[in-house]
C-alpha cells in the first residue's frame, strides 16, 4: 500500500529480506525470456527463501524496479505503458484502480489460485485484468501510554475524532499526496455521505487536526506512540496509519514489548485493496504470468504479513502470530466500490483540498 506503511525499523532491516534482482527504477526490461521484471512500489518485500524457491521452480530470474510510492508508481507505469517497464506490476490498490484500467494499463490474465480468493476481494471479474494479493486497513492509531497518562478513553470511531477531548491530538496525511490519506479521505465520503463528508472535515478542522506531506513524516515524526515519533518528539497521540501498524511496533522492537504500544480504533477503518496485473505489451508475458501465479500461491501469502505488513487475499492463507494477537482487520470497515471510487474520487481530492488546504 504504498511506501507509506514502511516502517524505519523495516527500513534499516530490509537486507533481512533481500530481492533476487534489483534495477534502478529507469532502467527498461531486457527482454530476456528467462528474466521477469516486477514493477512496484517502494514497499515491496519477500523473504529470500521463497523467491528462492519460485525461481528454481520457474526456471524464471525475478528482478524488480522499485518505483516510489504507489501513486507516484501507477503514474509512472500509466506513462510509459506503451514501452513498459517490465512485465507485471503490483501495488495498485482500490482507491486508484479505475486509473489503471481506463489507462489500458494491464491485459487480460486469470490467475491460477483466483477461485481462493476472498470474493469481496475479486475485481474486473469479466476481464480479469488485474489479480488481487493483500489487503489492509487504513485506520487511527492511538498511543497507549499518553491515553493512559491523561485518564482519557482512545477514541473508537471518525464520530469520536471530532470531540472536544480529543483536540490537538490527531495527524494525518494529505489526500492529494498520500496513500492512506486518501483512504482516509473515502472512509470519511463512506461514512457521511456526499452531503455529509466536507462538514465533518470542518469539525475535524476546528478540532486541530494536523495535516502532514506523507506516512513517514505523520508516523515517524509526528505520532508520540512509534519508536520514530518517540525518538523525533512528536506530540501527536493519534495518527492515520494501517491496522497493521502495531504487530510491527512490536515484530521490530528490541526488547520485543509483551504488547503493542500503540492500538487502533476499529470504527475509524476504510479497507484497501491492493492487486497485480500483466502489463499491456509487457515483454516476456509469459514470465509475467508465472509470477502472478506466485503471488497467489499459499507460500507467498503467508509470506507476506511480515514482510509487507499486508493481510493475504487466500481464503485458506494462515497468519503468523503477531498478525492475529496484534494487527486483526477491522470488524465493519468502511468500503467503497472502485467504481463509486472512480467516479468522485478527483472532485473529493479538490473540494477536500479546498476546503483543508486553503
Amino acid at each position: 500500500m504504498g511506501n507509506t506503511k514502511k516502517f524505519t525499523a523495516v527500513v534499516v532491516g530490509i537486507g533481512l529480506v533481500t530481492l533476487s534482482a534489483c534495477g534502478s527504477s529507469d532502467s527498461g526490461d531486457t527482454g530476456d525470456s528467462k528474466t521477469v521484471t516486477l514493477v512496484s512500489h517502494d514497499s515491496w518485500a519477500v523473504s529470500k527463501n521463497v523467491l528462492k524457491d519460485f525461481e528454481k521452480k520457474s526456471g524464471y530470474t525475478v528482478r524488480v524496479l522499485k518505483d516510489g510510492d504507489a501513486g507516484q508508481a501507477v503514474n509512472k507505469a500509466i506513462l510509459t505503458k506503451d514501452n513498459p517497464q517490465g512485465d507485471v506490476f503490483f501495488g495498485v490498490d482500490n482507491t486508484l484502480l479505475s486509473r489503471a484500467l481506463d489507462n489500458g494499463l494491464f491485459q487480460s490474465y486469470e490467475a491460477k489460485g483466483a477461485d481462493r480468493v476472498v470474493p469481496e476481494y475479486r475485481a474486473d471479474p469479466d476481464k480479469h485484468r488485474v489479480t488481487p494479493v493483500d489487503t489492509g486497513d487504513i485506520c487511527v492509531n492511538y498511543d497507549k501510554a499518553y491515553f493512559s497518562e491523561h485518564g482519557l478513553t482512545p477514541p473508537e470511531s471518525l464520530d469520536d475524532l471530532v470531540r472536544p477531548e480529543y483536540k490537538n491530538l490527531l495527524v494525518t496525511e494529505n489526500a492529494s499526496t498520500s496513500s492512506p490519506g486518501l483512504g482516509f479521505l473515502l472512509g470519511t465520503v463512506a461514512r457521511y455521505g456526499e452531503d455529509g463528508w466536507e462538514g465533518y472535515w470542518e469539525k475535524l478542522q476546528d478540532n486541530g487536526v494536523k495535516v502532514v506531506d506523507g506516512w513517514e513524516q505523520a508516523y515517524n515524526e509526528e505520532f508520540s506512540g512509534s519508536a520514530g515519533g518517540r525518538e523525533a518528539g512528536g506530540d501527536r497521540p493519534l495518527v492515520v496509519s494501517y491496522a497493521s501498524s502495531p504487530p510491527a511496533e512490536v515484530v521490530f522492537a528490541d526488547p520485543k514489548p509483551k504488547t503493542a504500544p500503540t492500538g487502533v480504533a476499529d470504527g475509524t477503518c476504510f479497507r484497501q485493496v491492493e492487486y497485480a496485473g500483466l502489463l499491456s505489451n509487457a515483454r516476456n508475458a509469459e514470465g509475467g504470468k508465472a509470477l502472478i501465479d506466485f503471488l497467489l500461491t499459499q507460500e507467498f501469502q503467508e509470506d507476506m504479513p511480515l514482510n509487507m505488513f499486508v493481510h493475504p487475499v487466500r481464503e485458506d492463507a494462515q497468519l503468523p502470530e503477531e498478525f492475529v494477537k496484534y494487527g486483526p482487520q477491522a470488524e465493519d470497515p468502511q468500503t467503497m466500490d472502485p467504481a463509486e471510487i472512480a467516479a468522485g474520487r478527483d472532485q473529493w481530492v479538490k473540494s477536500w483540498t479546498s476546503l483543508v488546504l486553503k
